[in-house]
């Protein structure tokens, strides 16, 4: 989740542990713990492959934030000691943990078990959604103008859980959904990730690839009765064999389970991470190899300009999530489609 968000959460949890007994001051304390684990965006593992699969790494691992938790418990009751060490050590490891189990709804990935295991991405929330972030900021709010205000943290944080239940039950209800459109459409056992769309779980994303074959399916709760659209686009398979051999492409195939789009340009092979971002309009890029007819050559991975997404594209994607519009088309299909037409 974002800085943000992470920084309320950490907040949040040190009043409800320790606000009683430190007053205000605890929630700083809570809000810097929140987003330590994110400090290990400043370190520069010197490619852009290696930046962003190492994101979320060791500095999100249990096994590190574990015996971490119980470093930094024992140098705060050494600091304040009218709190015991049991409690100390309850506040560090409560907003320690929880950092990455959050950060492990969202689709990016979170080395969970690192060094050892994939990512784990749930997918049921995205990475800034205000109705997750609204009642801890309100408790905290709350505790700043009448501490140590129990109550009101604790509701700002059963809210919040609540809602990150109702993402995954979600989820479910929307795979469900897709499920016999795809079957219908020849996809029979594809990979699928279901996603909420950005700052929302009323709309979701769902995203399957089989074969040469990539299709992606907006549709959200309320819909009513309309009929599924699913827009087709290239894999490019021929491609991802062609730097199959590459370090840096095995780990982005690692890192997002497959999720990958392959493209061509400029005598450059690039590889797309489309878990992320909207249907035809992905952040994530990496050029990995030059091609110069039958000779590929690796390169120092770098990641290419974030697409613009259109004023038009949000417009029609706040409509979307309204329920105004039936149908949403971010980009032009590369096949035919089956259902409505963009």
């Amino acid at each position: 989740m974002d800085s943000i968000t992470q920084a309320a959460l950490g907040a949040t949890l040190a009043g409800a542990v320790a606000g009683k007994t430190l007053g205000r001051s605890v929630l700083l304390t809570g809000a810097v713990l929140g987003t330590l684990p994110d400090l290990d965006v400043v370190i520069d593992y010197g490619t852009a492959v290696a930046n962003f699969t190492q994101h979320r790494g060791f500095s999100h691992s249990l096994f590190v934030l574990a015996p971490l938790a119980t470093i930094l418990a024992w140098l705060l009751w050494r600091w304040k000691p009218q709190l015991s060490f049991q409690r100390w050590l309850a506040l560090t490891g409560l907003i320690l943990i929880t950092h990455p189990l959050l950060d492990a709804f969202t689709t990016y990935g979170t080395q969970l078990f690192w060094p050892i295991g994939p990512p784990v991405a749930i997918n049921s929330i995205f990475i800034i959604d205000p109705l997750y972030t609204l009642p801890l900021l309100a408790g905290c709010i709350a505790f700043l103008l009448r501490p140590p205000a129990k109550t009101a943290i604790v509701a700002g944080l059963a809210l919040s859980t609540l809602y990150l239940g109702w993402s995954v039950a979600a989820q479910q209800i929307i795979t469900q959904r897709v499920q016999p459109a795809l079957a219908e459409a020849g996809l029979a056992s594809p990979d699928l990730m279901v996603q909420p769309m950005p700052f929302n779980t009323l709309l979701w994303r769902a995203t399957a690839i089989e074969g040469d074959q990539r299709v992606e399916i907006v549709t959200g709760f309320l819909d009513g009765g309309a009929p599924l659209n699913l827009q087709y686009f290239p894999r490019r398979r021929d491609l991802a064999r062609a730097v199959e051999h590459l370090p840096e492409a095995q780990r982005l195939e690692w890192f997002t389970g497959g999720f990958l789009a392959y493209s061509r340009s400029d005598g450059r092979i690039m590889a797309t991470d489309i878990r992320l971002g909207i249907p035809g309009a992905h952040p994530f890029t990496f050029v990995l190899a030059t091609d110069k007819g039958s000779n590929i050559q690796p390169t120092a991975s770098f990641r290419m300009p974030r697409p613009d997404v259109k004023a038009e594209a949000l417009a029609l994607l706040w409509s979307r999530m309204t329920g105004e519009t039936p149908v949403l088309c971010l980009a032009s299909p590369s096949a035919p489609t089956s259902g409505e037409h963009c």
